[in-house]
């Protein structure tokens, strides 16, 4: 049975990977990690025992970023229109969470390297079988994916200095672009 402590730790780092989560995936710039302690009700050393640096902690949160991708893909399995719906939810949040995606960018080459990984794999399922009914490109690769969110990336940098809902406007309009690039009508 575990102890109280072990509790403890466990539910501190569930509050700090919640606030981190909404800390991250909101706004423009990452949240400091004494101010993700000040709002998780914890004290800072209680973040740095859990999280070392803003990149283990960012790694953490993308953790449960895959974890809600997989859990869509496992959910829409079966149905090779899905892919359409996932690619889109996953430009959509590479647009929205920036201080997430700032915070992988400063990660060492080999864990942006797992981390596109992870997410390429993650995704390849359901390519795949959109692939096979028609639904997308048949020359795209699992692996080109890292294109379209680097294309992604490149919108987002063009829109930033545009008044919010001009640069919301861009991004969109980018974002239906690629999904209807790699699954044409």
């Amino acid at each position: 049975m575990p102890t109280p402590r072990r509790r403890d730790a466990r539910r501190n780092r569930t509050q700090i990977l919640r606030v981190a989560d909404e800390a991250l995936t909101r706004g423009t710039d990452p949240t400091p990690l004494p101010e993700i302690a000040r709002l998780a009700g914890v004290g800072r050393a209680t973040v740095y025992r859990h999280f070392p640096d803003r990149g283990e902690l960012a790694l953490a949160v993308m953790g449960e970023q895959f974890a809600g991708l997989g859990r869509l893909v496992e959910d829409r399995a079966g149905d090779p229109a899905a892919f359409r719906e996932v690619l889109h939810v996953v430009l959509t949040a590479q647009a929205t969470m920036r201080p997430l995606v700032a915070l992988l960018r400063e990660l060492s080459p080999p864990d942006r390297r797992r981390n596109a990984d992870r997410l390429v794999a993650a995704l390849a399922p359901s390519l795949r079988e959109a692939q096979a009914a028609g639904l997308v490109r048949d020359d795209l690769a699992p692996r080109d994916l890292e294109l379209v969110f680097a294309m992604l990336e490149a919108a987002v940098a063009a829109a930033a200095d545009l008044p919010d809902e001009e640069r919301e406007a861009v991004v969109a309009r980018a974002i239906r672009t690629l999904v209807d690039g790699v699954c044409p009508a």
